[in-house]
């Protein structure tokens, strides 16, 4: 490793070759010395993948961007494999050119379609290496010191099935979008068959997330345009699959990555999840500021609401951020708050009244509840999505002792 310290500007580039020879090599990091950058440079003999992931500098780590020349020469397949790889790795700040003897334009097309952003033929000339370098130069130029935007994620989990926690995910990101005019993304993440884009109204056969997932090593912004669909309120939607697929697996790394793309085109990042403790799940509540467990007020529910907490809040991180909310409670139901408080042993953040034949229109016309529509159920997503965006202050419910509609925390 060898490293050289440009004197006009603090860009630090972590500059990789991979299976490129010691003479071309040696070629690449004196191009790139002409440019006043901070280079590190790592040259790889072998390629990449997960399974063969060697060990990086901190100062790769550290770089505000990476730079590779991968050679597709001795092995197309194992340098497609390292694109992606270190693409995941250094989602977001990760530039890659392949390098081949080779004028194939299927090779350039497969060398795309992997990730990467340039393509370098042997004999290399010098000239189109550092307009290469320019380029890319004047991109980070024009990036540099930009701020991204930084989103809420939300999650949603039902303690178990039938508990609305799809009716409770879908309202808020409307009421979001329609009384705060925020950008609202709301994301059916069922591994198949979620109802989200049924209780919209909207076709959502076309692309789901779990295709957008996998395609993260070529996230942007207009590749996401493609997968979403858009109800006439503003909402965007990401759906779950419509069919079954018993081979459909999840990559929780790769959805963690997914959801922070997500972060920066969006205000809020709503998630309604599938009830389980699957390692994807956990990746989502990784990812999320805010984690909404749902239960009803009966004894099954609440019995699982209870288990699903204890597991959960091992991890004081998670435990931190959950907050339980029981939907459709009414005064006159045999379980009380204070009786649900003391079987969960943390107090009730969020309390929705029943309005099971409002929103069983609503699912049946594909229109969520109006935020103008004079309920109590309208009222309490009215004040939700206030106090979520800072419109209104928490304040404490004194008509009932130790409940709040937020804010209150929980005690050990």
């Amino acid at each position: 490793m060898i490293q050289m310290t440009g004197n006009s500007r603090t860009l630090t580039v972590a500059l990789l070759t991979v299976a490129v020879d010691r003479d071309l090599t040696d070629r690449i990091v004196q191009a790139a010395s002409q440019f006043s950058w901070s280079v590190t440079h790592e040259a790889l003999d072998e390629y990449l993948s997960a399974a063969r992931r060697p060990a990086m500098s901190q100062e790769t780590k550290a770089a505000d961007a990476v730079l590779a020349i991968i050679d597709f020469d001795r092995d197309a397949r194992g340098a497609m494999d390292t694109v992606a790889y270190l693409n995941q790795l250094f989602f977001g700040r990760f530039f890659a050119a392949a390098l081949s003897g080779r004028s194939d334009p299927d090779l350039l097309l497969a060398a795309m379609r992997a990730g990467c952003n340039e393509f370098l033929r042997k004999p290399i000339d010098p000239r189109q290496l550092a307009d290469t370098f320019d380029r890319q130069e004047k991109q980070w130029s024009a990036t540099m010191g930009r701020t991204r935007a930084s989103g809420h994620i939300i999650s949603f989990f039902g303690a178990k099935g039938g508990v609305g926690t799809t009716m409770v995910g879908v309202t808020l990101a409307y009421f979001l979008v329609n009384l705060h005019k925020k950008r609202v993304l709301l994301i059916d993440n069922h591994p198949e068959f979620g109802h989200v884009c049924l209780y919209l109204g909207l076709d959502g056969t076309r692309y789901h997330f779990d295709e957008l997932i996998r395609n993260v090593t070529r996230l942007d912004s207009a590749l996401l345009r493609g997968f979403i669909a858009k109800h006439s309120s503003g909402l965007e939607v990401l759906a779950s699959p419509e069919a079954h697929d018993p081979s459909r697996t999840i990559d929780p790394d790769a959805l963690e990555r997914t959801l922070e793309f997500l972060r920066g085109e969006y205000d809020y990042v709503i998630l309604d999840c599938q009830t389980s403790l699957e390692e994807a799940n956990l990746a989502v509540m990784d990812c999320s500021d805010q984690i909404y467990l749902v239960a009803t007020p009966d004894l099954g529910s609440i019995r699982d609401l209870s288990r699903y907490i204890d597991g959960l809040s091992r991890n004081e991180s998670t435990s931190a951020r959950l907050h339980v909310v029981i939907n459709r409670y009414s005064s006159h139901g045999a379980v009380s708050i204070e009786q649900i408080e003391k079987a969960i042993r943390v107090p009730v953040e969020v309390r929705l009244p029943n309005a099971y034949n409002e929103c069983l229109r609503a699912i049946n016309i594909g229109e969520p509840v109006a935020p103008d529509k004079k309920s109590d159920f309208a009222a309490q997503f009215s004040r939700w999505a206030a106090i979520l965006t800072g419109a209104v202050e928490e304040q404490p419910q004194p008509a009932r002792k130790g409940f709040s509609l937020f804010g209150q925390k929980r005690t050990s």
